[in-house]
């Protein structure tokens, strides 16, 4: 995607020859490392001047390049977990020269995309199923007798912390498959990690006596080519060896039937590359523990702090400092922020609030109150289905817990938010960072179905603030007594609109909505933040002699049935917006108030289509679906207009 802005970054001139993984092959082993200096600068390049995620792809340079190299892709399949690291990936499988394009609107995708390339086997987003898609693909690969295909999962020590990459291995352990695990181990998510798992992978990396012993396993293992048929009785009397010292790290992978084989150095391309062929003759499940070193290769980054460093935006790439914009005016906040400091507020108000998150505390501001109150807030790793089921654990307990998780990531601990909290009908409080549309992170990150998926729940109190105070407002009024029943708030990514956003807080009857502006040919129906575009909309028709209503639902559950009856009573032509999917959301509510009701009106939905949206700026995709301002002000003017029949 070119503008006459666009800056085209030069690659190096090994990495300029390389359109696919079957040049890398062309190149004499000793170029790998100058391919993967080329590379690693590459990228380097494009991220300070674009922006995306850094810090885990330099951390994967001769990953990317040894598994290119050694394994036949795209016949063998490569997986890579979230896909935070797969930039290189995408550089060296045809991909160069659009790379400029990464996370922009109609650009390539920043995560792994089927159908962008062959090379991308699965499509990521969320963490933790890497395990899970290499080992369907090992297993497919069984039953159509194709044994000598090798299937590759990367997964980080990050993502290792999901349960499904454990139900994974579990399964992987017995299923006879040929599936490699490589473990890349940086001790980083996004954040730091956390749990037992993190100070486990410590353990093996700085044990003495088990590092002697996987020297000398290496060593042997190098030499395997020599040995031919008797390779595996090798590897066989190697492995009895370590097991009858009782190394006791290993056991962990062991117990689940995977051979262990590292830790090994995970920025020596080389001998990365000696250890993928040796493997590649070894069958069966294993994994392989790489220790790299997240933002390898760029100094500020292995310096500095590694969440920062993990998606910077553009930055100096000789200086280091990231660039952040100035402005003349005061600028509203991040709703995220808002969440932080307003939790911090009212749990010191409040001795029984607890704040929850899965592995987000920086992405969902929960770091504020874990540095205040480390004994009531928590990460619980990238967990979503532990955090929901802890939270409700907590509020057993007579415990107020704020259970934060993007509104994406909520979808995977549907069942929990079913089963433990609603069908018990537990006062947990869910705050959804990131609802509506993601942004450049795309499909795998847009929050599209909050609004359906929990409104249709029982014992559930579904919100959404159009601004700071209202978020402020319902936060307030969730951590009062009520009757049980879960409570749900769901905002976007970004700024909000109040630089002044610090206000009184003060409850907000449940199931009530406000009117906003008067009018009487039309009526607009909003709930959360796009309802912004509504007030411009209502200023511009104003000055067109053009007068309609506004109304700020705030609840989509319950409904404020009182505004409602007002809203049909007076208007026959009603358009409702929402950031949300229209199959299910609150338009679908609206109508089925209007059915059960028997009012008649003409009513016009806005908000998201029945199909994937892809990666773009947020306005951008407003635009694109049709409910950005524009959209709104070409709805109410359609709506409007008089039909004129043919004659």
């Amino acid at each position: 995607m070119l503008t006459p802005d666009t800056m085209l970054i030069t690659p190096g001139k090994l990495l300029a020859q390389i359109n696919s993984p079957q040049d890398i092959k062309k190149l004499d082993q000793a170029q790998l490392v100058q391919l993967c200096d080329e590379l690693r600068q590459f990228i380097i390049d494009n991220v300070s001047v674009y922006g995306g995620h850094f810090g885990a792809s330099l951390g994967v340079v001769e990953m990317t390049v040894a598994l290119h190299y050694v394994f036949d892709t795209p016949y063998d399949q490569l997986v890579w977990d979230v896909g935070h690291q797969a930039y290189g990936h995408k550089i060296l499988t045809g991909r160069k020269e659009e790379f400029h394009t990464n996370r922009m609107y109609g650009g390539i995708s920043g995560f792994p995309k089927r159908k962008e390339s062959e090379y991308d086997t699965f499509g990521v987003g969320h963490s933790s199923t890497s395990i899970s898609a290499a080992l369907g693909m090992a297993v497919g690969s069984n039953y159509l007798k194709l044994q000598d295909k090798q299937h590759i999962a990367v997964i980080g020590d990050g993502a290792m912390t999901g349960g499904m990459a454990f139900e994974a291995m579990n399964h992987a352990g017995v299923a006879d498959s040929n599936v490699l695990i490589i473990l890349n181990d940086n001790c980083m998510a996004i954040d730091p990690n956390v749990g037992a798992l993190k100070d486990y992978l410590t353990d093996i990396t700085t044990s003495r006596t088990y590092n002697k012993l996987k020297d000398d396993v290496w060593n042997l293992l190098g030499k395997l080519s020599m040995f031919g048929k008797s390779a595996q009785e090798i590897v066989s009397k190697v492995e009895n060896g370590i097991k009858s010292t009782l190394l006791s790290q290993s056991n962990l992978f062991e117990s689940l039937n995977l051979r262990y084989f590292g830790p090994v150095d995970g920025h020596d391309v080389n001998h990365l590359v000696t250890i993928f062929n040796d493997l590649k003759n070894i069958k069966g499940p294993k994994i392989l523990h790489c220790i790299t070193v997240k933002g390898k290769g760029f100094a500020p980054a292995e310096a500095g702090n590694a969440t920062t460093w993990h998606a910077p935006g553009t930055f100096d790439k000789i200086t280091g400092e990231i660039h952040k914009k100035t402005y003349d005016q005061p600028q509203a906040p991040k709703y995220q922020d808002v969440f932080g400091h307003t939790l911090v507020e009212l749990a010191k108000a409040n001795d029984k609030i607890m704040g929850i998150t899965p592995a987000m505390p920086s992405g969902s501001s929960l770091n504020i109150m874990m540095k205040e109150m480390p004994d009531r807030a928590f990460d619980v790793g990238i967990a979503e289905q532990h955090a929901v089921t802890f939270s409700a654990g907590l509020a057993t307990q007579g415990l107020i817990p704020f259970c934060n998780i993007y509104s994406s990531f909520m979808q995977r601990a549907y069942d929990q938010v079913i089963h433990d909290v609603c069908i018990q009908n537990l006062p947990v409080n869910f705050c959804l960072d990131r609802a509506g549309f993601a942004g450049a992170d795309g499909p795998t990150h847009h929050g599209a179905y909050d609004f359906a998926y929990f409104r249709c729940l029982p014992n559930m109190i579904v919100a959404s603030p159009m601004n700071e105070a209202e978020l402020r407002d319902l936060m307030f009024t969730s951590q009062l007594p009520r009757k049980e029943q879960a409570f749900s708030i769901r905002y976007p990514r970004g700024q909000g609109v109040m630089p002044n956003w610090k206000t009184e807080m003060k409850e907000i009857k449940i199931g009530t909505g406000r009117k906003l502006r008067s009018g009487d040919e039309l009526a607009i129906l909003t709930i959360g933040h796009i309802g912004n575009y509504a007030i411009e909309v209502c200023d511009r028709l104003e000055k067109q002699n053009i007068n309609v209503a506004h109304y700020d639902l705030r609840f989509v559950k319950p409904l404020d049935e009182e505004l409602l009856h007002d809203v049909f009573s007076n208007f026959k032509k009603i358009i409702t917006v929402e950031d949300g999917c229209l199959q299910g959301g609150v338009g679908s509510a609206i109508l089925e108030f209007m059915a059960d009701n028997q009012y008649q009106a003409e009513v016009k939905r806005l908000g998201i289509p029945d199909r994937v949206v892809e990666h773009g700026e947020q306005f951008e995709l407003h635009r694109e679906c049709g409910f950005d301002a524009d959209g709104i002000e070409r709805a109410v003017i359609e709506m409007l207009e008089p039909v004129t029949k043919p004659v």
